[in-house]
């Protein structure tokens, strides 16, 4: 992998390149969730507005270095925002529109946010004594706040700034711990807006002319990889639909089959629900290359897909904290087997390690982790900022420790199990609760499934499944031994749930991850 330049911004020295080389091409382009309203800019109007919106900020009184906390949807606007910021050479700290007002008290507190951007839903959710000085609003008007259209609008095309260096902040994510306070992440200019070159490249496939849709929310970390570095990395268009309400499947697979979509990234959570879709109603014309991540995805569900249209799904492995990591490369030539995460993406020294940082021999579970010592990989987080003790845990002599657990067969392919901490050992044996719960989503009558232990005085702990079912269902006894015996034939029998217990909905993280402990608690 080439060098890490001494300076390097993303907004600067990619999106302006774009917007020399290819300045009519279609950089961004956003629909409503009806359809009936859109707008596509090009590469050459964008490089004019985030400089408008570089200009903007620093009238604004934000400096190189200040963090900002970006709050909407899937609008323009977003975009705009995160390339102004990045210009600038601020710190964008991106954050989901479902966050309370609770929640944007501590982000902003905990990392000492100079400014908040948001939208009038957004605003009302702002506190008088949030205590940030700069309070941006995007698509109105409201007493005590700035107007980032205005403010857009009136402010120079051509900024001049000091070069940042590639070593600089460059972006934050809270991550949406499971258990404890979400901790700021941390990437350089150069780790995610030059190390999601991999992803943009190898796992996405993109190149110009591509029309890139990834169902992200624009407040996760999944949203940088694949609606902003990712794609702009390769030239690619990204595409957006603003969708405010729950998740429909139908609606989705309309939009996919009405747009020129190329290529397309869905999470497992919305593609179980896709493929209980009719899809052969649907044509795809101009789609040639699926892929997902955020948790391991059922292998029915990838053979579903791919009867149906044709075309397989390509996981990819990674972090808040990372890029890529390990992945299904379209390039690499190697065979798709459905379950595996994949093969270790290029610059990244990958290893399964047991708890004394011994690596481990195929066939052996252990944890991910990447080598750091003694050259630090591109694409890899800076540090938990201003969290010693969980850096002070998480990399450990020349190695960071991912947290998750894979084995890894003879072919070199990974499979994950699970969190480490989520690994169930009963009776002598190590269950990893993604395979039990891919076998009881399995069932027709499971819509959502959670497996945790739970202490056994016999066996130490046993296997308990919290099921969400789906519409029209009703729990039963019979239907818990049905879902036992389905789990026997689907699996290992000693993997089986030995309880089972019916839920409305699980608990879960705003950012959608189950939240297990809240569910070890209740078993």
């Amino acid at each position: 992998m080439a060098s890490t330049p001494e300076y390097f911004n993303f907004a600067a020295d990619v999106m302006e390149k774009w917007a020399r080389d290819l300045p009519d091409v279609t950089a961004l382009w956003c629909v409503d969730e009806s359809g009936k309203r859109e707008r596509k800019i090009s590469f050459r109007e964008m490089a004019v507005q985030l400089n408008r919106a570089a200009n903007f900020f620093r009238t604004c009184g934000i400096h190189p270095g200040d963090r900002v906390l970006v709050m909407m949807p899937r609008v323009p606007e977003w975009w705009t925002a995160m390339l102004g910021l990045v210009r600038l050479g601020a710190v964008p700290i991106p954050c989901t529109t479902l966050l309370t007002a609770k929640d944007i008290d501590y982000r902003a507190m905990t990392a000492e946010a100079k400014a908040l951007i948001t939208d009038l839903d957004g605003a009302a959710k702002v506190q008088a004594d949030t205590g940030i000085r700069n309070l941006i609003l995007v698509g109105g008007e409201r007493p005590g706040w700035i107007s980032f259209d205005q403010g857009v609008r009136d402010a120079p095309p051509v900024f001049t700034g000091e070069p940042t260096r590639s070593d600089e902040a460059g972006i934050i994510y809270f991550t949406s711990a499971t258990t404890g306070m979400p901790k700021m992440v941390l990437h350089t200019q150069a780790s995610y807006g030059l190390g999601h070159r991999v992803t943009g490249e190898l796992w996405l496939d993109l190149k110009p002319g591509d029309v890139f849709w990834n169902l992200s929310d624009t407040g996760w970390a999944k949203a940088a990889w694949s609606s902003f570095y990712g794609p702009w990395q390769m030239g690619a268009c990204v595409f957006a639909v603003d969708v405010r309400g729950r998740f429909d499947a139908g609606a989705t697979l309309k939009i996919l089959s009405k747009y020129p979509i190329t290529v397309w990234c869905a999470p497992p959570t919305a593609l179980r629900l896709i493929v209980r879709e009719d899809l052969p109603n649907f044509r795809f014309s101009k789609l040639r290359h699926c892929v997902s991540a955020g948790e391991p995805l059922n292998p029915e569900v990838i053979e579903t897909w791919r009867k149906a249209t044709g075309l397989m799904i390509y996981e990819g492995y990674g972090q808040t904290e990372t890029v890529c990591l390990i992945g299904n490369f379209r390039s690499s030539g190697k065979k798709v087997r459905p379950g595996s995460m994949g093969h270790p993406s290029p610059g990244f020294e990958v290893a399964l390690l047991d708890h004394g940082l011994k690596v481990l021999p195929d066939g052996v579970e252990g944890e991910i982790a990447v080598r750091v010592g003694p050259h630090r990989p591109l694409g890899l987080f800076r540090e938990y900022w201003r969290n010693p003790a969980e850096n002070d845990a998480r990399f450990r002599g020349d190695w960071y420790l991912t947290g998750d657990c894979a084995m890894r067969d003879k072919e070199g392919y990974y499979w994950f199990v699970g969190r480490a901490d989520d690994v169930i050992k009963s009776s002598g044996y190590r269950i990893g609760p993604f395979e039990v719960e891919s076998a009881l989503v399995e069932h027709p009558a499971v819509l959502e499934s959670a497996v945790v232990a739970k202490p056994d005085e016999t066996r130490g702990s046993i296997v308990k499944a919290f099921i969400v079912l789906r519409k029209g269902v009703e729990p039963s006894e019979k239907l818990k031994l049905e879902l036992q015996e389905h789990c026997k034939k689907v699996t290992a029998p000693y993997k089986y749930p030995r309880e089972i217990e019916f839920l409305p909905e699980l608990p879960k993280t705003i950012s959608g991850k189950i939240r297990r402990v809240d569910l070890r608690k209740r078993a």
